[in-house]
């Protein structure tokens, strides 16, 4: 369906505090630039969650109909990378590539669709040269002794993004307030080289860019001056978004960035999580121990704009939720197949389905669409029309099984089919699908719970095997130690008839 034939998507610009309809510059299309990752170490959970929140902004763009251009940058230039390249005695820019394809990795783990683009700044140089030159040549920057500075006081709109007054900023970089600057809030745009740093030939000698010019030329380069969308984590919001606003006026009058969006902090027992403050966990420590739906889950539990605390009992919820989900489209897929054998040249003879899918299906489509239009609410998609479809097939395949007339069963067949393929839709969208089969993610996440638990497999069928001979021996307080003490662990214990399996579970 067409962008314009959809339902008015609005979203909260963080320059006017305000939602706002979506507009994009050129009808049918988007421009979008995110503010990727510094790459010198492995991803934490606040990149992850950044990662997440644009990710499910760009497919429901693309659902809306839009075609979107999406640039998302890494940072191979840095004094951070620096540093951690003279710790371990690599080469810098080899080191922070050993960490973009390692953000690439997590990234697909977690079911984000790569960007359209992912410029790294050691391949943009030239343009931010150029860029600079354009900046010092409208009269908003100057060079000292091989460095240059951008002048926040020849910028009158300075902090119209963050609020923050020139006298109460401090300097707008990631390193200790220069004595030679005109401002204390003015900011480099280009550093002159130290010893044994990457370096770059330039107008005012060796040297490498600052961290603020590097988006600037590179949105520029790629969605021009003029682009619909600019995101990053809240954080960024100052001194990083401000100063690009600031360097991109200079280089151009005409720039021009029609939304501002920002995801909220992860935190940490109510702090930030950052690498500074080393209270962090990265996203692999996390997905050694849960399955990376299950942290994709957990990640858009909360708005994207609001803060989101870490803790294990929501990985737990989020984790059983996953299961729940993929195990109901097993089922289904399961009961049907033996039933799709269908007559294709009698097919339009098939009955319409029942009156409680019709109610299902146009609850999650309208709820979907309205939530997700007001500013990507997955909160509530997760928690409301989702699972009561969820709840519908389960309920409709119990029903199945029962003896039923073909006229009846066919329609019941057609229902499900039908409810599926909306659910389906939504969790696409929602990137809570997979390429691998049902039965696999399924397998995988029995694996995550044996991992958490510190059991094999073998474990578990053994203890099965117990309480199987000790309910035969009518031993019964062994048999319910033996389901109580996996339960408190996360394994759940079920009796399917004559046999007994087991399943991942909340621990008691």
């Amino acid at each position: 369906m067409a962008a314009e034939e959809q339902i008015e998507f609005r979203v909260y610009n963080s320059m006017t505090h305000e939602k706002e309809i979506f507009k994009p510059k050129v009808p049918g299309k988007v421009s979008m630039y995110v503010c990727g990752v510094t790459a010198y170490d492995f991803s934490h959970l606040g990149h992850a969650r950044a990662a997440v929140s644009f990710d499910i902004l760009f497919r429901y763009l693309k659902h809306l109909g839009y075609e979107v251009t999406y640039v998302r940058n890494f940072t191979d230039v840095d004094d951070k990378i620096i540093k951690r390249a003279n710790e371990t005695g690599e080469d810098p820019l080899m080191l922070s590539k050993r960490f973009c394809n390692e953000y690439d990795v997590d990234m697909s783990g977690l079911q984000c669709e790569r960007p359209s683009t992912e410029p790294c700044v050691s391949d943009h140089i030239e343009k931010i040269i150029e860029m600079i030159q354009q900046i010092i040549k409208n009269g908003y920057a100057y060079e000292v002794d091989g460095d240059v500075f951008y002048s926040v006081t020849e910028f009158p709109s300075y902090g119209m993004l963050s609020g923050q007054r020139l006298d109460h900023n401090r300097a707008g970089e990631r390193v200790a307030v220069d004595t030679r600057k005109r401002h204390p809030a003015d900011f480099a745009l280009w550093k002159k080289a130290k010893p044994d740093e990457p370096r770059w030939p330039s107008p005012w000698g060796d040297g490498r860019p600052g961290w603020h010019i590097e988006c600037s030329a590179m949105s520029a380069c790629y969605l021009t001056h003029n682009f619909d969308i600019h995101g990053g984590g809240i954080d960024l919001i100052f001194p990083h978004h401000e100063n690009e606003i600031a360097q991109s006026w200079a280089a151009n009058k005409e720039s021009n960035v029609s939304y501002w969006m920002h995801n909220g902090h992860v935190t940490n027992n109510n702090e930030k999580m950052s690498k500074s403050l080393g209270n962090f966990f990265t996203i692999r420590q996390i997905t050694e121990r849960y399955h990376p739906l299950a942290l994709r889950h957990f990640l858009i539990t909360a708005h994207y704009r609001s803060p989101l605390n870490y803790s294990i009992s929501q990985l737990e919820t989020s984790s059983d939720a996953i299961y729940y989900i993929f195990q109901t489209l097993q089922d289904c897929k399961d009961a049907l197949s033996p039933l799709l054998q269908v007559d294709t040249e009698r097919s339009e003879n098939l009955p319409q389905i029942n009156e409680a899918a019709k109610d299902c299906i146009k609850k999650l489509s309208v709820e979907f669409q309205t939530k997700m239009s007001d500013d990507l609410q997955t909160p509530v998609i997760l928690n409301g029309a989702l699972l009561e479809a969820l709840k519908y097939v389960n309920s409709s395949l119990k029903l199945l099984k029962k003896k039923m007339q073909k006229r009846a069963q066919l329609q019941l067949v057609q229902s499900l089919l039908e409810t599926e393929k909306e659910v389906r839709k939504v969790l696409d969208v929602l990137g809570l699908l997979s390429s691998q089969s049902y039965d696999e993610v399924l397998q995988q996440l029995k694996g995550k719970a044996l991992t958490r638990a510190d059991l094999e497999e073998v474990d578990v069928l053994h203890l099965i095997e117990e309480r199987t001979q000790a309910r035969k021996d009518k031993d019964f307080p062994k048999s319910d130690k033996i389901r109580t003490d996996l339960a408190a662990k996360g394994i759940a214990l079920m009796d399917v008839g004559n046999e007994t399996i087991w399943r991942p579970c909340i621990p008691s």
